[in-house]
């Protein structure tokens, strides 16, 4: 595989052996290795870690391999940006997986295809891996565009990188302008990012992702997103640094086959209900319980099987 394969580890050597397989079996000729370091305070991480980086020194195929690892611990947020950033300037474009983010096969071929296709497109900013759908399809066609970029293995190219800004100092010029409903569209997912997007501002959340999602919705670009999902999540659990308690509706979802050849859309477009469905699973507590069925019914309901469209289209009984 030509397209370059960056793989972020850490601490859990278990899910890096079984993520390092599947790459292993894509064959990259390029592959980038980015390690944070242990935590003083945490008993074993020393360990833990060097387990881990000892599972990716495994790499037994024609491959030009390079390292960026941190000596001490340097958090989530600097430790992955910087390291992206790393990757970046070596790399045109790149193929991101981290240490509990299992692809399917097909999720490297669809990169390489859709990097390929897009690569100067402005409009777009990444080609993802997942799909929280639950197989319910949206369009024939093998992906749609979104605003909703998962990082949970992902793409993208050093001209869309390079707006990246770990500070969000672009975030006080547009949070009180309409930017954000100009973009989502929807009065709950705006509540729900405004606050994402003011905390990380302030420091208040040790990430790196908002900042990656501002940086391109400041630009109206969009992201790739699969018709069928092609990322598992191996690692919402107790271990997680953000994920302990993630919804299961989006977390060690099955992984499906695409169909070759790829089947394009038209238009590069955002599928505005695909975005609506998205959002309901990714983040189920940000919409009142009390409104959920009529804004599925409202958003959703010609893409539901019509089991499912009945029930939310049924009048209540007096």
């Amino acid at each position: 595989m030509e397209t370059p394969v960056a793989f972020i580890i850490f601490n859990r050597p278990a899910e890096t052996a079984r993520v390092f397989a599947a790459i292993a079996a894509a064959q990259p000729r390029r592959l980038l290795l980015v390690a944070d370091g242990p935590r003083l305070n945490r008993v074993g991480e020393s360990e833990l870690c060097a387990a881990a980086r000892t599972v990716v020194a495994r790499v037994d195929w024609p491959c030009d391999v390079q390292t960026n690892f941190a000596e001490t611990n340097l958090g989530c947020k600097q430790r992955v940006a910087s390291g992206l950033a790393w990757v970046f300037e070596q790399c045109e474009e790149a193929i991101i997986l981290e240490d509990d983010c299992l692809p399917h096969p097909d999720f490297f071929n669809f990169c390489d295809e859709m990097l390929a296709r897009y690569r100067a497109d402005e409009r777009v900013a990444m080609v993802c891996g997942s799909n929280f759908a639950h197989g319910l399809r949206f369009t024939p066609h093998s992906y749609y565009f979104g605003h909703y970029g998962h990082i949970w293995g992902w793409a993208s190219w050093r001209r869309a990188w390079q707006v990246y800004d770990r500070e969000m100092r672009g975030w006080p010029a547009l949070r009180d302008t309409n930017w954000l409903w100009d973009t989502l569209r929807d009065k709950h997912a705006v509540r729900h990012w405004a606050a994402c997007f003011e905390k990380t501002y302030r420091g208040e959340i040790d990430t790196w992702d908002y900042q990656w999602l501002f940086a391109w919705w400041a630009r109206q670009q969009l992201a790739v997103v699969p018709g069928v999902n092609l990322i598992s999540n191996l690692g919402c659990d107790a271990a997680a640094t953000h994920t302990k308690d993630f919804t299961p509706t989006a977390s060690a979802l099955p992984i499906t086959s695409l169909e070759w050849p790829l089947s394009h859309p038209a238009a590069v477009q955002c599928h505005e209900a695909a975005d609506q469905f998205t959002f309901t699973q990714f983040c189920p507590w940000a919409i009142p319980q009390a409104g959920a069925r009529a804004w599925l019914r409202e958003h959703l309901a010609p893409y539901l099987p019509s089991t499912m469209r009945r029930l939310l289209t049924r009048q209540p009984s007096s």
